[in-house]
């Protein structure tokens, strides 16, 4: 068990650190295959129902979780180095920590040099939202909640079901189920919503843990108060109360307000607040990177004390 936890400890750590000196692109060719391979699976199976979504999400997550599985324990009867290094690896293309963090940082550099275009077409690309008609601290607000989003499905959802799952198969199984709502569960049509019930329901189950977890990482590294009171108070008014928890926990450990309405397809579209404190700027944008870097690193922290005291134990 010491042993297992100390494995899975410095796998994270070393996937993280050649993250940071070799980061993969934001939707690297691993996670572009699996999108190609789940396109031709709904054109086969999605024949408007619920069973096939079921169907076709079992086919595109169980064998994957299985081989990863079969691999690890493979390479650990050889040598539990290869099987680390398997660890690694699959956690190197399954997190993705940078891939916001360069968002983050090409949308302040914009805003602060007062290169409002630039900000706003890095935000668009990032989000796949039409930013055109947004102001500097509407481009601020988004970036950041996207961010703080994109960080716990990258990083801290990744990690929760690593360390819960044998192996790297709780990774591969949240990102592939992550992507897999993502494609089949944001459809406006009747046929397609059937199909991705499934997808959007396992997605709620896998986060339900993780998300509160992160949240309350977030109370801890940040304003503890502030963000408990947000997170009781503003989460249930968004649309997604899941990511309401952790939007709202995030802005109040940071100190400022998202949500609010946005100038987005020539209306402005209401959105309610969360958080307290300062409006939103460029600045706070690397507070938010600060505030997620200081949550891995609690994780990190409680991770080492578990293992600890295991072997203290």
């Amino acid at each position: 068990m010491v042993f297992t936890v100390a494995m899975s400890l410095l796998s994270l750590i070393a996937a993280l650190l050649l993250e940071q000196f070799k980061p993969l692109e934001f939707r690297n060719e691993f996670m572009r295959a699996f999108a190609r391979f789940a396109n031709k699976l709904e054109r086969k199976l999605n024949a408007g129902e619920y069973k096939h979504g079921l169907i076709a999400w079992l086919i595109a997550v169980v064998p994957a979780c299985a081989l990863t599985v079969a691999v690890y324990y493979l390479l650990f009867r050889l040598s539990p180095a290869l099987a680390w290094a398997w660890n690694v690896v699959v956690l190197y293309m399954m997190m993705g920590f940078r891939h916001f963090s360069h968002a983050f940082s090409g949308i302040s550099e914009a805003l602060k040099i007062g290169d409002a275009d630039h900000a706003r077409q890095l935000l668009s690309d990032w989000t796949n939202q039409n930013t055109t008609e947004m102001n500097d601290g509407e481009v601020s607000r988004l970036a950041i909640e996207q961010g703080l989003i994109d960080s716990y499905r990258h990083v801290f959802g990744t990690i929760f079901w690593f360390l819960i799952l044998p192996g790297p198969a709780g990774a591969v199984l949240y990102r592939f189920a992550t992507r897999l709502a993502q494609k089949w569960g944001d459809r406006d049509q009747a046929g397609a919503d059937q199909f991705g019930r499934f997808a959007m329901l396992m997605q709620t189950l896998l986060d339900w843990a993780p998300i509160r977890l992160t949240s309350v990482s977030f109370a801890i590294v940040g304003d503890f108060e502030d963000a408990v009171y947000c997170w009781r108070s503003q989460a249930q008014a968004w649309t997604n109360y899941d990511y309401g928890i952790l939007l709202a926990s995030g802005a109040g450990a940071i100190g400022i307000k998202l949500g609010e309405p946005l100038h987005q397809d020539n209306t402005l579209k209401f959105r309610p607040e969360l958080g307290i404190g300062d409006e939103a700027d460029a600045d706070y944008l690397a507070s938010a990177v600060g505030l997620v870097w200081r949550a891995v690193l609690l994780w990190l922290f409680l991770i080492l004390l578990f293992s600890v005291t295991h072997w203290v134990g």
